[in-house]
């Protein structure tokens, strides 16, 4: 029994001491979490932004792979790996557009700037860390804005459907909120609003108001950004306001001078044709009048 207790000492120390070398050796992987920036960022439509994401417990991330990318794991806005950054694998619309700021990289944090910022850039950005087998990722949402401040309003000449007021403007993203206010800044429902898009997909709005019989003497013509809560606003005095009451003689005067027009074109119409046919009729009289003669003055020439 002494032998055996004796000799199973140096077996056991034989096993667990390679063994305790091995996972000396080996690399270890600590595991972490990812936390990326909170809410929606907004980012200035041909600006700079910055989006942050932080290791947790703080490591240091010098030697991870650390990939920013949209929808695609495959199609990085940047790549950062092992101490360099991979500018071959980012995708052709970020190329020089993108920079990994790495000051605080040793404490696992690092931020992604992103120069000249398109309408494109709006949406999600994953920014993810890889050590070893183990990764994690944060997203952080990215909302692109863009406000003019270019408002142009137009009064056309009034005809017989009232008077037509126009606004224009352009530079917005997302499309922005489009209405028409009086001089109390109660909402006036407007006749008609349009959109388009530009080459640069910023939205140019128009945004048009008949006025007929009201009493409107000034109004305003308002545009809020939805995502920054930003309004821009110009308004306009009219000079020959609807209630007017001269405005709406010329109005009457306009509507009695279409329907006499519209008479007298039918009138003329009616007499044109009248005469038309008239002659007409002549024509086919006299040539037959003309045809019946001319047998009797032949047969008179030569008798």
């Amino acid at each position: 029994m002494e032998s055996c207790i004796r000799n199973s000492g140096p077996s056991l120390t034989r096993y667990f001491v390679p063994m305790l070398l091995l996972q000396m050796a080996a690399p270890s992987s600590e595991q972490f979490t990812v936390t990326g920036l909170q809410g929606p960022i907004l980012a200035p439509f041909g600006g700079i932004v910055e989006l942050s994401c932080q290791l947790s417990p703080p490591q240091n991330a010098e030697h991870m792979e650390i990939r920013w990318f949209r929808d695609r794991y495959t199609q990085p806005v940047h790549l950062y790996n092992n101490g360099k950054d991979l500018h071959v694998e980012t995708i052709s619309r970020y190329v020089e557009r993108t920079e990994l700021l790495k000051e605080a990289i040793r404490e696992g944090k690092v931020t992604l700037r992103i120069l000249n910022v398109s309408v494109d850039d709006h949406g999600q950005y994953h920014c993810f860390f890889k050590d070893g087998d183990f990764d994690e990722e944060a997203i952080t949402e990215v909302k692109v804005t863009a406000t003019s401040l270019g408002i142009q309003i137009l009064v056309h000449p009034p005809n017989t459907k009232g008077l037509l007021v126009e606004c224009n403007t352009g530079g917005w993203f997302p499309q922005p909120q489009m209405e028409w206010r009086d001089s109390e800044g109660e909402i006036i429902p407007p006749t008609s609003i349009s959109h388009s898009q530009d080459t640069d997909k910023l939205f140019n709005m128009k945004m048009t108001l008949l006025l007929k019989t009201s009493s409107h003497r000034n109004v305003t013509c308002c545009l809020r950004n939805p995502v920054t809560d930003q309004e821009e606003r110009t308004s306009i005095v009219l000079s020959v306001p609807a209630s007017d009451p001269h405005f709406q003689l010329d109005t009457m005067w306009l509507e009695d001078i279409t329907v006499i027009l519209c008479v007298l074109t039918v009138f003329i119409t009616m007499i044109i044709s009248f005469i038309y046919f008239r002659f007409r009729v002549w024509i086919y009289s006299t040539i037959e009048s003309l045809s019946s003669q001319i047998p009797t003055y032949y047969a008179a020439k030569l008798f």
